[in-house]
Parts: C-alpha cells; sequence; structure tokens
C-alpha cells in the first residue's frame, strides 16, 4: 500500500536538494508543450462561451475557467521559458460581446455549455494525471498535481451546478439479468 508520508518526504528532500536539476526530458516536454497549446484553446473556446450565455451562475463558472486556464498558462510560459522550450503558437483572446446578439444558429444552449465546461474539467484531470505519472522530475510532478487540484476543485463545483440545473447527463440504471425486482 502506497505511504503517503513517505511520498511527501521523498518530494521535499529532492527539492531541497543542492544537485542541479537534469534538463527536461523529451516527454515531460512533449506534455508541457502539447498541454500548453491545448488550454491556449481551451481558453478562447471559453471566452466565446461567455460571449454566449446571460445565465449568471454559467457566467461565473466560465470566468473562473478562463481565470484558472489564465493562470496555468502563465505558468507554463515561465517553465517553458526557463527551461530554453520554445513556446507553441498560442490563439488570441476573444473580445467581450453581447450574448444576446449571437444568432439563434450559432448560439449554444447553457445545458450545451455547462456540459462543455465539465469536458474540460474531465479531460484536465486526465491529462495531468497522466503527466503526473510520465514526469522524472519531482518540481514538475508538483506543477502537474497543483494543476490537477485545481481542476478536481473546480470539477466537483461544476458538477453540483449541472445537478442543481438539471444538466448533468446521468446514463440509465443497469440492472443485470437475475437481479431480483424490488
Amino acid at each position: 500500500m502506497p505511504d503517503l508520508l513517505e511520498a511527501v518526504k521523498n518530494i521535499v528532500q529532492s527539492l531541497m536538494d543542492d544537485e542541479p536539476k537534469p534538463p527536461l526530458h523529451v516527454g515531460e516536454v512533449m506534455t508541457f508543450w502539447s498541454f500548453l497549446s491545448e488550454m491556449g484553446d481551451e481558453q478562447v473556446h471559453s471566452e466565446a462561451g461567455m460571449n454566449s450565455t446571460t445565465d449568471p451562475e454559467l457566467r461565473k463558472a466560465y470566468q473562473e475557467t478562463i481565470s484558472m486556464l489564465k493562470s496555468q498558462k502563465e505558468r507554463m510560459i515561465a517553465l517553458l521559458q526557463s527551461e530554453g522550450v520554445p513556446l507553441p503558437p498560442l490563439s488570441e483572446s476573444k473580445p467581450i460581446s453581447d450574448p444576446n446578439k449571437v444568432p439563434p444558429g450559432v448560439k449554444l444552449t447553457d445545458d450545451e455549455l455547462a456540459n462543455s465546461i465539465s469536458i474540460k474539467m474531465y479531460l484536465g484531470i486526465s491529462y495531468c494525471a497522466t503527466a503526473i505519472n510520465e514526469c522524472a522530475r519531482n518540481d514538475v510532478g508538483l506543477i502537474w498535481i497543483e494543476f490537477l487540484e485545481e481542476y478536481m476543485i473546480f470539477g466537483s463545483n461544476m458538477k453540483a451546478l449541472l445537478k442543481k440545473r438539471g444538466w448533468l447527463k446521468v446514463p440509465p440504471l443497469y440492472y443485470p439479468p437475475g437481479l431480483p425486482s424490488q
């Protein structure tokens, strides 16, 4: 069984040693580079989503999403630049626009918009968990753990909003053959 305290002790010791850190390995660079590129696009998609809804709670969720993605993007850019890694091309932010002027054939429903945020959180969690498992440097692992924590907290809050509004998509219950009926 994994020992959490032992893992924390090992990480802290590795961060406090005076040995120079090795350069990022190619997998770490690829993961950071791909994540930065994807989060840049997700920020722009979230800005477009915020421009499409008038629902105050959903707008707040989009504001929080955009803030989180911008923060992660800034931290990722700082790390990559400090490691000498060229940055991927990033999409430009969307200007703020009036959600009431979005044509009906283009405008997504609040249900669709809310679930798109939920999907972003799921993808972020999966990406971070995979990256944690693949990194060799503990300082790099801590960055991914930090991002993972942000996604998990935001995702749990988003799920509460989805449930509250009836937007949570739940598959039908499964009753295996032979299960006694009640």
